[in-house]
């Protein structure tokens, strides 16, 4: 399945907006740009489509949790619209667009939709409509629970949108001492059961050679290079302070330059090592979802250690056929962006001077680009894709 368009309108600080994804989607921008409303925006999409909108789906989608009246545009000088307008293109055997029109919620936390509208190569193949004086509930996605034998073959398609959240690491999560705010398999958003997750990727090929997923660990001790190895166990006196809460599962590390003897868990070791497993788990265990985001892409990790990080990450997707949606503040993450290949995609968002509401811009590789004879963090920086704060 290939998404091959996303439309936002009335949504928060997006006006109005319509742009081509592609697997590997990387969004920069000053603070308040409103990257992580482009994210929100495809998570409430997402729900809309596959379940029910309310506060209970909204946070386990990632998604902040506002006042009914500031989820909706209200700019000075535009006219707010009634409903949220969101729609999603994308290609399987077929093309196929959902729409979806939503009324913020009023009396209850509960969202209700005008209309959703499932186009198959531009014909109509299924919608309602508040206007068809049909009884439904208007609080309830049907595109999943409608019975209709020509969306049957569909929607094991569609599941792929119910998985979307917006994934956001917590370092104390990681490190097992504070629970998941919403719990998620394999990985929750905030990263919870990381240890569990990375022990379903650990296994020996035929060679004998230990693997993690489709890496080899050597391979992945590259970027941990201060580690020797690394494997899951069960909590005890000899490697975690007793006082110290955890989880059932814990991530065990051995450093290079310690005794063999000497091991510790994630609650000692670097964030940023506990970053890069995250990164990778999501990108390649089984049961983590075909589509998510990750805001903040290269927190806690070392500016070179995210380029590393950002190309291996790029051809795990890519190699999975996945979708990531990743926000950065990192130039160094640009820098292992292959834009040269038309699936992996980098965009600016900024604010419009004059109304404020976000735009959304895709950098390609131009001649004047190739010109510059420069790396896309340093064009970043001094300010020629865009993406950056207005400062004095």
């Amino acid at each position: 399945m290939k998404i091959s368009n996303i439309s936002i309108t009335g949504f928060k600080a997006i006006q109005d907006m319509n742009f081509e994804p592609g697997n590997v989607n990387v969004l920069i921008g000053a603070n308040g740009a409103g990257k992580s409303t482009v994210l929100e925006a495809i998570g409430l999409l997402s729900l809309a489509m596959t379940d029910r909108v309310d506060n209970i789906g909204l946070a386990r989608k990632g998604i902040r949790l506002s006042t009914p009246s500031l989820y909706k545009s209200s700019f000075k000088n535009c006219t707010t619209k009634k409903t949220i307008d969101l729609s999603v293109n994308w290609s399987d055997v077929n093309q196929y667009r959902y729409d979806v029109h939503l009324f913020t919620p009023k009396e209850s936390d509960s969202w209700k939709y005008q209309s959703e509208i499932l186009y198959e190569n531009d014909i109509r193949l299924w919608g309602r409509s508040g206007r068809s004086g049909d009884a439904y509930d208007n609080k309830v996605g049907m595109l999943m629970l409608q019975p209709d034998e020509k969306l049957e073959a569909l929607r094991p398609t569609i599941e792929a949108f119910r998985d979307y959240a917006i994934y956001q690491p917590v370092t104390p999560v990681l490190r097992g001492t504070i629970p998941d705010s919403t719990q998620k398999l394999p990985l929750g958003i905030n990263g919870g059961r990381l240890a569990e997750a990375i022990e379903d990727l650990l296994y020996e090929n035929d060679d004998g050679d230990p693997m993690f997923g489709s890496m080899l660990v050597d391979d992945l001790l590259e970027l941990i290079d201060w580690a020797n190895n690394f494997s899951i166990s069960m909590p005890k006196k000899s490697n975690i302070n007793a006082s110290v809460s955890t989880s059932r599962r814990v991530i065990e590390f051995c450093d290079k330059f310690m005794k063999s003897s000497d091991r510790f868990t994630a609650y000692d070791a670097s964030e940023g090592s506990l970053f890069v497993l995250f990164l990778l788990c999501l990108a390649m265990h089984p049961k983590a979802p075909n589509i998510f985001a990750i805001d903040n892409f290269d927190q806690a990790m070392n500016p070179r250690l995210a380029k590393v990080v950002t190309k291996s990450f790029c051809d795990l997707i890519l190699a999975q056929d996945k979708t990531a949606f990743l926000t950065t503040h990192n130039p160094l993450v640009l820098d292992g962006l292959n834009l040269e290949n038309e699936r992996i995609r980098l965009f600016t968002v900024e604010r419009n001077r004059r109304h404020g509401y976000v735009q959304l811009s895709r950098i390609q590789v131009t001649k004047e680009l190739l010109q510059a004879q420069m790396p896309l963090s340093r064009l970043w920086v001094n300010g020629l894709l865009g993406g950056v704060p207005n400062l004095l």
